[in-house]
């Protein structure tokens, strides 16, 4: 019996991740001690978001200026835009798509839509052709010339966006990119017109910040969009 109780006991490993599960046991650290690690660490992770943020911003601000420029074009032209990504990158391009549709308060909504609110067509072209062309072949159904199309990923190495940028393009779509770390596949595509990279190693940051990022292009293309007041550079 003591074997398997030995056996079952956690790891350090899983100790360290999850001490809360074992206050009171031995070794483990006081409540006050195990409260100023979590303050520490919540501190260190608002102050990284932020300094990404920073660097993000600093370096693109000119190309999302010039991105929500060529967006208000293609809007004012009755364009629409098709958004796009993976797990946590597919509820972001949803949010995308429902900010310029539903926005809040009296802001003017914009024709958007996101490509995984269908389940039955993902499913669909997932068992039937397979799931490199889920996005890929509703561009190439949606899609037309003067629409945009909006792929999100955190490592840019998602295999069905590629081709769905590539589609985009060959029909005339404006395209725009979010990708983290070093831009993956997505940094070498000619495809995508606006790319821009969120140089983080964490999912959790690079998620984090490019939302901040597309909230911020949302905004600009409003402010696009207002012939009385146009984008200051």
């Amino acid at each position: 019996m003591k074997g398997a109780s030995d056996s079952s006991a956690p790891g350090e490993d899983v100790r360290s991740l999850y001490p809360f599960l074992y206050h009171g046991t031995s070794g483990s650290p006081t409540a006050a001690a195990l409260m100023a690690q979590v303050r520490e660490s919540t501190v260190d992770k608002v102050c990284a978001a932020i300094r990404l943020r920073e660097e993000v911003f600093e370096r693109d601000r000119r190309r999302l200026v010039d991105c929500a420029e060529a967006m208000a074009e293609r809007f004012a032209h009755g364009g629409r835009l098709l958004a796009f990504g993976n797990g946590g990158s597919s509820t972001d391009a949803q949010d995308l798509a429902s900010l310029f549709l539903s926005p809040a308060g009296e802001a003017r909504p914009l024709p958007a839509f996101g490509l995984t609110n269908d389940i039955a067509v993902i499913t669909a072209l997932s068992n039937d052709i397979g799931f490199n062309a889920v996005f890929s072949r509703q561009v190439a159904a949606f899609g037309r010339g003067g629409d945009i199309a909006v792929g999100l990923s955190t490592s840019g190495n998602s295999a069905n966006l590629v081709p769905a940028f590539e589609e985009a393009s060959r029909r005339g779509l404006l395209t725009v990119g979010f990708a983290g770390d070093d831009g993956g596949r997505m940094a070498e595509l000619e495809s995508i017109d606006h790319l821009f990279v969120v140089p983080s190693s964490s999912v959790h940051r690079i998620q984090e910040a490019q939302t901040t990022l597309y909230h911020v292009l949302w905004a600009l293309t409003l402010t696009a969009l207002d012939g009385e007041r146009p984008v200051k550079r």
